[in-house]
């Protein structure tokens, strides 16, 4: 302002011609025109800083349009532009949404959108797993870190998922994590949508045993009764339910952050998530649709009695005695306390060898010159050299 004043005074002098006066400046002649322009029209007022903000915006985001990104916003506040437009392109496909970059700066400027630290990528899983690639071919379950709800009690939510549709099948508060009320919750899952092919999990209890062949515990042998092969990630390695743990992501930030008052109270909150979660939520890895437009559920229905292991008619089989081994020649195997009163399957692979299983799943290979079974290591997804049939016969 102090230079423009000057300019003008010294124009004014008539000491200097215009050349002169915008060398001495360092500005050009059509600026110095500009400035004495202004001044002339406006006196010292026009020599003060203008906006250069254009005084129209012909590609403007429309107001309505933009209130109904930030009112979508507020109501969901995890979810991000490209999120959004994909909701409101569902409600409204005919209205002009701009593009998500667009709507980032939109929900900036209200103060909507604030920094995230960038997270390290996860590189691919060293072992891959059975591909989720139709509904209820693989299904993936686990507990979200427990919290204490604001009376003090422990909450376990334990949370089902369809891995190819992202359908959450089941949140729901438990006191303990447990096999006997996580197989209730099961229960009631597969009477609503059926039994999948697989269930994969980690190997926390109640879904794997620390110490028995094949990791199997007492819930898992229960998925084998009823032709459910299970199906663990490597121990340390979460990315390998990746899908499940990024849902679990979500699923705090909207549900625990802070606990609700009570148990009952947080469970409320977990159905409202889940609702949410499987109508409204767009996932951008199914094609910005939600996870209830494509799950289907499984043509498996729970079985009224819980059907018996089968094997091939080669199998040598034998039941497990109360005191978790069995009968091989007059001496004691022993096996696993998790299979007591199931039977397992031998089938001679070599003299004197036997690979045992336990239905689908493969326990280890009984060596009859040591009397002992050699466990096979983690329980995973592939098939097994020859495998038996399964728990419904097929």
């Amino acid at each position: 302002m102090d230079e423009r004043v000057r300019f003008v005074v010294d124009y004014l002098s008539g000491a200097f011609t215009m050349v002169e006066l915008c060398g001495r400046y360092g500005v050009s002649r059509p600026t110095g025109y500009q400035i004495i322009g202004r001044y002339e029209a406006d006196g010292a007022a026009g020599l003060a800083p203008r906006s250069r903000r254009p005084h129209s915006h012909p590609q403007a985001t429309p107001a309505e349009l933009t209130e109904a990104i930030v009112a979508l916003r507020q109501k969901h506040p995890d979810w991000g532009p490209v999120k959004l437009l994909d909701r409101l392109r569902m409600q409204a496909p005919d209205r002009p949404w701009p593009a998500p970059s667009t709507a980032g700066t939109l929900l900036k400027a209200r103060g909507l959108i604030t920094g995230r630290r960038r997270r390290r990528p996860v590189g691919p899983s060293p072992r891959p797993l059975t591909a989720m690639s139709e509904p209820n071919g693989v299904w993936t379950i686990d507990f979200k870190g427990e919290f204490r709800t604001r009376d003090a009690d422990w909450c376990y939510p334990l949370t089902v998922m369809d891995g190819c549709t992202r359908y959450l099948l089941a949140c729901r508060a438990l006191a303990h994590p447990r096999s006997v009320p996580t197989r209730a919750v099961l229960e009631k899952v597969f009477r609503e949508y059926g039994l999948p092919q697989r269930i994969r999990s980690d190997n926390g209890v109640p879904f794997a045993g620390p110490t028995s062949l094949a990791r199997l515990s007492r819930l898992s042998v229960w998925w084998v009764r009823l032709g459910i092969v299970p199906e663990l990630i490597q121990p340390g390695c979460p990315a390998q339910n990746g899908r499940h743990e990024r849902m679990h992501r979500t699923l705090k930030r909207r549900t625990a952050r802070p606990p609700a008052g009570n148990r009952a109270a947080q469970q409320r909150r977990f159905v409202a998530f889940r609702r949410e979660y499987n109508d409204e939520r767009p996932h951008a890895a199914l094609g910005a649709l939600t996870p209830s437009m494509l799950y289907v559920p499984s043509a498996r229905a729970l079985p009224a009695v819980l059907p018996a292991v089968t094997y091939p008619g080669h199998f040598e089989v034998r039941r497990v005695l109360p005191n978790g081994g069995v009968k091989w020649r007059s001496r004691h195997v022993n096996v696993s306390y998790v299979l007591t009163g199931e039977d397992v399957g031998l089938e001679e692979i070599d003299d004197g060898r036997w690979a045992v299983y336990f239905g689908p799943v493969r326990l280890g290979t009984f060596d009859e010159r040591v009397g002992r079974i050699h466990p096979t290591g983690r329980l995973h997804g592939g098939r097994s050299p020859a495998p038996p049939a399964s728990a419904d016969g097929r």
